[in-house]
């Protein structure tokens, strides 16, 4: 006669209640009243809002500085947890936790830092100045700043799975005459790529909406440095805040789309045909 083994947690109505009434007072209703509130505008006038110059202007330098930084952790940070990983050296875990400095740092406080060392005047940014490379107060100190706030995600997604792939699987294809560039190809690229996509997609996601450690740095100048996040707060610094709702959902629309078409793929690469 089969014995029926109970569950870690018991009483599964109690808790997905639980989870349901959790998720839905901090992510559901306050989405839900976002979206509530921005559709007292009309169709023209939401459109009319979110297609705005400046608007636009902010929407392609946020998400293509989110965008880029999050690529750049995904070389950065892949390289970094193969290093941790891999090997064994003094300081290795001062480096690992290093790692998650980002996490615990005020993100204005990082700002502050960031700005003061590459401004035209600062430590690092007189030596880019004097070869004509100006980082801060442009697209690519916010790039910087977002490259480090979102490094963390990338690093802490990859280096557990990496962890899990046996060396010897690799020693394995080397004596079978594989070289170092096929066992990368074909043994660790598809173990990593599904972890790689998630890190990436959080790395995003952050980065589109980062705002302390940003704010420093970009200048925001609008139509030039002025990403999203600053200008809903400049439109509720002016009381307008249907038209920061507004900002908010074209936003949160955006973004979902493009998260949901990276788990897509993610799961396409996890199950193939």
């Amino acid at each position: 006669m089969s014995r029926r083994i109970s569950p870690v947690i018991p009483g599964f109505g109690l808790t997905l209640g639980y989870t349901l009434v959790y998720l839905s007072l901090i992510v559901l209703i306050p989405l839900a009243v976002m979206f509530i509130h921005a559709s007292q505008l009309s169709a023209a006038q939401f459109w009319n809002i979110v297609t705005a110059p400046r608007v636009l202007a902010a929407l392609r330098l946020s998400f293509g500085t989110a965008f880029f930084a999050a690529i750049i952790n995904g070389v950065i940070g892949t390289l970094l947890a193969w290093v941790l990983v891999r090997y064994t050296f003094p300081g290795r875990k001062v480096i690992d936790a290093m790692i998650d400095l980002p996490f615990a740092l005020p993100t204005a406080v990082a700002g502050i830092a960031l700005t003061a060392l590459y401004t035209p005047t600062g430590f690092i940014g007189q030596f880019a100045a004097d070869m004509g490379i100006k980082i801060a107060y442009s697209p690519f100190g916010i790039t910087l700043a977002l490259t480090f706030v979102t490094l963390p995600f990338v690093v802490r997604t990859v280096q557990p799975v990496l962890a899990d792939i046996p060396r010897e699987v690799e020693e394995a294809a080397a004596c079978l005459g594989a070289k170092p560039l096929q066992v990368f190809r074909h043994i660790l690229v598809p173990a990593l790529l599904p972890a790689w996509l998630t890190g990436f997609a959080l790395a995003f996601a952050r980065g589109v909406g980062e705002y302390g450690s940003v704010i420093f740095i970009a200048g925001n100048m609008p139509m030039k440095t002025e990403i999203l996040p600053l200008l809903i707060m400049v439109k509720l610094d002016q009381y307008d805040y249907t038209g920061a709702t507004a900002i908010g959902v074209m936003m949160l629309l955006v973004s979902f789309v493009l998260l949901l078409l990276i788990n897509l793929l993610q799961r396409r690469i996890e199950t193939p045909n």
